[in-house]
């Protein structure tokens, strides 16, 4: 076999020395390209990580705020149930009262006579007893004694006793 010319050495070599070139390159940006890839895997972790610890004490604080509206939920509950408690006395209260304000406007609506009779007992006290006298014989100038409505049990007027008129109001 015979040698190549030199011009097709030449180019074979300028050829291969293109190829060394482009390989380099490729290797440059094979490098760059992992460089870029590992800073970004790196990034990506610790941003994933980041998050994950983020949600985390988003769940924690979900967690927390949740407990103290139970908290809260059954303090109101216990509240309501106390505020019932109350309202149901209070109501009880109020019927007890109307009881006795219905009995205060019908004492009030019998008042007047009974001032009335208050007043004809107080004057009736005002003229004290009769002075005591023999049935049978009558003051002069006075009445005789009235007849007074028996029972006939007792066959007259001996029982009778002489009325004194008081008052305990």
């Amino acid at each position: 076999m015979s040698a190549p010319p030199p011009l097709q050495i030449r180019e074979a070599n300028a050829h291969l020395a293109a190829v060394h070139r482009r390989a380099a390159e490729l290797e440059a940006q094979l490098d760059a390209a992992e460089c870029t890839v590992s800073t970004q895997a790196e990034r990506l972790a610790r941003h994933d990580q980041q998050m994950r610890a983020a949600l985390d004490e988003l769940g924690r604080a979900k967690d927390r705020e949740i407990a103290t509206l139970q908290e809260q939920l059954l303090t109101s509950e216990a509240a309501v149930r106390s505020l019932q408690a109350a309202l149901r006395q209070r109501d009880e209260l109020v019927a007890q009262l109307q009881l006795r304000a219905k009995l205060l406007q019908d004492i009030c609506r019998r008042r007047p006579p009974l001032a009335g009779l208050l007043a004809a007992l107080a004057e009736a006290e005002r003229l004290g007893p009769l002075p005591v006298s023999d049935p049978g014989h009558p003051l002069p100038g006075m009445p005789s004694p009235p007849l007074a409505n028996s029972t006939g049990a007792e066959g007259g007027r001996d029982h009778l006793q002489p009325a004194v008129f008081g008052t305990t109001v």
